[in-house]
């Protein structure tokens, strides 16, 4: 997703949100946090997949967003670290492709396989039987309805609805069979009217209702105006949160400033983008991550992925791949 140019509205909202007046992080204090980052990232991705055969958001999808992310902007990423994710993507999709062509999807339902879609998409995977199952799949699903359900509760990666809808939006896009084009077509339209009408509730559902609007080619003062919502929603210390109850932190922060960037628009060199940058480099940890506290009930058996913050290191980890994604793009 390119950037487009940053809108005289959404420039005006972001210098009213100006609180800190502290110079920015220079370059190469940027660059070295993300650095420092991606490394504890992609050893901990190369871990998990020791220990699990299932695909994950934390430690594929948003890994995987961000070394794809930094290789383009020229940063020192393994090529095989990038291409184990894949693979290890596409054996899980593959391993359910029956389940996806009867409509019964796998565990996680949309989110999973939107996440997963978009980890192939990210690595500039090809269309192939597996995929076009999964659209198959997408296309089946909540066809009663005007959006995807999501059926998790794992605050904030799956648990809105918002998110769910744009990662199966993303791969029906992604990954269309010409044959299915009609019928993609009008599950978008249905869509774009709900995205429209329906308010969202906190941060991760405005940083992916911004990203749906915009994927779906909603007019451009609609894409605007949920652009500057969340402009507006930054903190006095350059942060985001992901509730209003709760304090700033890499999660909201990273995930907010990378849509805002792709999908709305706004110019890293600014301010708002820039207060987010020091905000993140301010609070990252020593090792590299950062530290975000689970708000998900575990379900599954604990085991040490190589990410810090034992009981909380899956959210950290995904927390930390946004801010990363966020610091790389930064470094132009």
């Amino acid at each position: 997703m390119r950037a487009h140019h940053f809108s005289y509205s959404l420039f005006i909202t972001a210098a009213l949100a100006s609180n800190v007046s502290a110079d920015p992080p220079s370059p190469e204090q940027v660059r070295a946090a993300a650095t420092k980052s991606l490394a504890l990232l992609q050893k901990s991705a190369a871990k998990y997949t020791e220990h699990r055969q299932c695909f994950s958001c934390h430690h594929q999808a948003l890994p995987t967003l961000a070394f794809t992310t930094a290789k383009e902007h020229g940063f020192d990423v393994d090529e095989k670290v990038i291409a184990h994710q894949l693979k290890h993507t596409a054996d899980f999709l593959t391993k359910n492709r029956d389940n996806y062509t009867k409509g019964k999807g796998q565990g996680g339902q949309a989110d999973t396989a939107g996440y997963a879609m978009l980890t192939l998409h990210a690595g500039g995977w090809k269309a192939d039987d597996t995929t076009a199952a999964v659209v198959e799949y997408l296309l089946q699903r909540d066809t009663d309805r005007d959006h995807w359900r999501t059926t998790s509760q794992r605050p904030p990666s799956e648990a809105s609805t918002f998110t769910t809808t744009y990662l199966a939006l993303a791969a029906l896009k992604n990954f269309a069979p010409e044959s299915k084009k009609e019928a993609i077509d009008a599950r978008i339209e249905k869509t774009r009217k709900w995205l429209l009408s329906t308010k969202p509730k906190d941060t991760e559902d405005r940083v992916f209702q911004l990203r749906a609007l915009k994927l779906v080619g909603a007019i451009k003062k609609d894409v605007q105006a949920a652009a500057d919502e969340l402009v507006k929603l930054q903190r006095k210390d350059g942060g985001w949160a992901q509730l209003d109850k709760l304090e700033s932190d890499a999660y909201a922060t990273g995930s907010v400033l990378v849509a805002l960037h792709q999908a709305g628009g706004l110019d890293v060199k600014g301010g708002a983008y820039q207060r987010g940058v020091k905000f993140l480099v301010d609070s990252q940890k020593d090792d590299g991550s950062w530290y975000i506290k689970s708000r998900s009930k575990p379900f599954q058996l604990y085991f040490e992925s190589g990410f810090p913050h034992t009981k909380d290191q899956w959210i950290s980890c995904a927390g930390s791949s946004w801010a990363a994604t966020a610091l790389v793009l930064a470094c132009k």
